[in-house]
């Protein structure tokens, strides 16, 4: 019995085995038609930063037109002395017509050449502008009276201003003119320019035109 039983499963084995034996081995897999993508890591480009050119800026120079104002010439002290005006009695000096052209005839009454030489002077006035340009006589004759001469001015027929010299100013006058000034006959002039400075003495009868043309240049007018 014991036997019997060893055989049958001795048989089992077998069988077993052989069943193992006769089973087909299994396929491969067949190969999948997807290929394997590798993803390769991105290169990071270095990003490299342009410096930005800051263009320089220029300034356009600002240029400072010039000013036209006359310059002044510091006054001389004889310009500063006072005289009173024959006619309106009002007082003034030789240096309150600063930036106009000022003549200044000194004469006498007495004088024909002075006269003449104010005839002259008087067709020049009404050519000429008088806001720009100023036309005085001035008596050298110290003692007369500021009435006598303007009693003068009227019956000649002078329309400009008239005054009596001051012995001061007469003295100043001659200082920096010399005596010719003091002279009435010699018929002395200068002009006071805008400026303030003056020009030379002139003597002698001077035609209307002669004066005209003087005046004007002194007075910028050409």
């Amino acid at each position: 019995m014991h036997s019997l039983m060893l055989r049958i499963m001795l048989l089992c084995g077998i069988l077993l085995l052989g069943a193992c034996a006769a089973r087909p081995a299994a396929s491969p897999a067949p190969p999948s038609d997807r290929v394997a993508v590798t993803e390769q890591p991105m290169a990071e480009q270095p990003t490299t930063e342009q410096p930005t050119a800051e263009q320089p800026t220029t300034e356009q120079p600002t240029t400072e037109q010039p000013t036209t104002e006359q310059p002044t010439t510091e006054q001389p002290a004889w310009q500063t002395l006072s005289l009173i005006n024959a006619r309106s009695g009002a007082s003034f000096t030789l240096g309150d017509f600063a930036g106009k052209t000022v003549y200044v005839e000194p004469m006498a009454t007495w004088c024909s050449k002075c006269r003449e030489q104010l005839i002259q002077l008087n067709m020049v006035r009404n050519q000429l502008d008088n806001d720009r340009f100023v036309f005085i006589a001035l008596s050298v004759e110290t003692a007369i009276s500021s009435a006598e001469l303007a009693r003068y001015a009227d019956t000649q027929g002078f329309d400009f201003i008239f005054a009596v010299m001051t012995p001061e100013l007469l003295l100043a006058l001659s200082d920096t003119f010399g005596r010719t000034i003091s002279n009435p006959p010699a018929t002395p002039h200068f002009i006071i320019l805008p400026d303030g400075s003056t020009s030379g003495l002139s003597t002698g009868i001077k035609p209307a035109d002669m004066l005209l043309t003087a005046l004007q240049e002194a007075g910028g007018q050409q």
